[in-house]
């Protein structure tokens, strides 16, 4: 109830409710207005008693004033002075309703000649600007009016008259507190009631108000639900009143959905990592960081004989490759750093949050690549036996398109310290990844085609693997040490083979071995047991082997073969 009525925190910040604003804006008004309205009516009402109880004392003090003189005239006849002043003090006394009224008689220099009260009894009357007043007034021939004077601590409202024959001011008073506290009790009563229902109307309107205006509630927590989850979603206005809120929220959904729609298409043109960022920060800069990332690099082999083959249906062929081998790369946390073309430029371990190792993702995309384009393949042979089966043989340029369709791709991979960011200018951007590694990976996919293997992968790779990946289910297989064209320092290559393989192909196991026993010759510069080795290895990465080593080895021969070209 309390979260309903003040709100919820969030980032120990309390989002207070609009309607309990309103509510309590509204209701402060309602109090002050009220209570003002009382207050004026105590007021109004207090003039009335000051009247009627001047009337009141007017009459008493008449009457005293007639009984005074009467007492008066009884003590001169028969000299009883005491009688007198106790018959006087009774009959005030009996005209009092209030604990502290009082009927005092004073003399000129301030003795209390006689007090009728419920109070302390005084011999002198204390209050010298009341007295000094009363005597100023006699002088000038004011011998009765109002007046307050102050009398045992309390403040009193009074009536007072000259009475010649005792030689006294006699005073008609009441005390202003008691005098007033039935009217102020009253008003404290009104004043609690009024606040009581206040209150009570305040949150019950709170409650009406906040069901009126629930769909502001339900469209601030969804937009407070996306501030914190960073997405963007449409909000559910089903039973909304038709009013300016549901219409303030069909704006939203509308405005989302054209958001949404701009952020899909944004999303097609960069990477996820980029989205994320431009909607978190709502900028991309030009900026970028040295990372340590995993790059893969895959093209497809014979491309300029399928583009002269296919023509501008080259691009359809494109796209049906890249739709699934995208979509694969993107499932293994990776993000496409380019496409040119044929070729196609894969960056792993860019994301904060990934938990997978980079390296053993770049591997898995690269074989899920390998089985999409045999998928590819293995659809065209059924729709070429299906159209033999009709037209009984292809035509010359139906075979040639058909061996253009069989694409078949190479990867390599490899990984390291790389520049990974944006550049470009404020007008135009690219993401874009800079460094060594990024040539060698291409450099790797070039071999591909060399050692008749779908995939290579560095020493870099192979070591990430090994050290951060337990059951990795991986073999890595050394293929060469290889110098590439303008490196001073040969690197070991290797095919990753997955074990399930060796496992599931018969003879594999054994056929690598003999390929790892040939390439220890290889190495000595024992070429001759390395080529018969070679020539006994049922692997077509052992045909490059088995060219090189019908010769003999080279002179100063230190087991690193060195490429004449990218």
């Amino acid at each position: 109830m309390f979260n309903k009525i003040m709100g919820k925190k969030i980032n120990k910040t309390r989002i207070t409710p609009l309607a309990t604003k309103i509510i309590v804006i509204f209701t402060l008004f309602i109090l002050v207005s009220n209570l003002a309205s009382n207050y004026v009516n105590l007021t109004y009402n207090r003039a009335g008693l000051v009247k009627f109880i001047r009337e009141l004392l007017i009459r008493d003090l008449k009457e005293m004033y007639t009984i005074c003189n009467t007492q008066y005239d009884i003590y001169q006849y028969g000299n009883n002075y005491r009688d007198s002043i106790h018959n006087i003090e009774r009959n005030a006394q009996e005209q009092f309703k209030n604990s502290k009224s009082v009927f005092l008689g004073i003399k000129a220099n301030g003795v209390i000649v006689f007090q009728a009260s419920r109070i302390q009894k005084y011999s002198h009357f204390s209050d010298d600007k009341t007295l000094a007043l009363m005597r100023r007034n006699r002088t000038k021939g004011i011998l009765e009016g109002s007046l307050p004077f102050h009398f045992n601590g309390d403040t009193y409202f009074g009536l007072y008259k000259y009475n010649f024959k005792w030689n006294v001011y006699i005073i008609r008073g009441e005390e202003y507190s008691e005098f007033y506290a039935e009217s102020t009790r009253i008003f404290h009563t009104i004043s609690l009631i009024i606040i009581i229902i206040t209150l009570f109307t305040a949150i019950f309107g709170i409650l009406i108000l906040n069901y009126i205006t629930r769909f502001i509630t339900v469209i601030t927590d969804r937009i407070m639900t996306m501030t914190q989850s960073q997405q963007l979603e449409v909000i559910d206005l089903k039973g909304a009143t038709n009013d300016d809120i549901t219409f303030l929220g069909m704006a939203f959904n509308s405005l989302a959905g054209t958001i949404n729609n701009l952020l899909q298409i944004f999303r097609k043109f960069v990477n996820r990592d980029i989205a994320q960022k431009a909607y978190q920060e709502r900028e991309v800069r030009l900026e970028g960081k040295q990372m340590e990332l995993t790059i893969l690099f895959s093209d497809i082999k014979r491309f300029t004989f399928i583009t002269e083959t296919l023509g501008t249906d080259i691009i359809k062929l494109l796209n049906v490759h890249y739709d699934n081998t995208i979509k694969e790369i993107i499932k293994y946390d990776g993000v496409i750093g380019s496409i040119i073309g044929d070729a196609l430029l894969a960056v792993y371990g860019v994301f904060d949050d990934h938990e997978r190792n980079k390296s053993y993702q770049a591997i898995h995309s690269a074989y899920k690549i390998q089985e999409l384009v045999a998928s590819l393949r293995e659809i065209m042979r059924q729709k070429r036996e299906l159209v033999m089966k009709t037209k009984g043989a292809l035509s010359e340029i139906e075979e040639k398109v058909y061996q253009a369709v069989l694409i078949e791709v190479g990867v390599g991979i490899d990984g390291g310290i790389v520049f990974y960011g944006n550049i470009g200018s404020s007008e135009r951007m690219t993401n874009t990844v800079i460094g060594d590694n990024v040539n060698a990976a291409s450099r790797l996919e070039g071999l591909t085609r060399i050692y008749n293997v779908p995939v290579i992968v560095s020493e870099y790779v192979k070591n990430d693997v090994e050290k951060n990946v337990t059951d990795h289910g991986l073999a890595f297989v050394e293929i060469d040490t290889v110098l590439v064209k303008g490196k001073t320092v040969g690197s070991k290559i290797y095919w990753p083979i997955p074990q399930k393989n060796c496992d599931e192909q018969v003879g594999l196991r054994a056929a690598l071995n003999n390929f790892s026993q040939g390439l220890q010759f290889y190495y000595e510069g024992d070429w001759k047991n390395a080529n018969r080795i070679f020539n006994e290895t049922p692997l077509a990465v052992a045909e490059v082997f088995k060219e090189r080593t019908s010769a003999a080895c080279p002179e100063k021969w230190d087991g690193i073969w060195k490429m004449t070209s990218k």
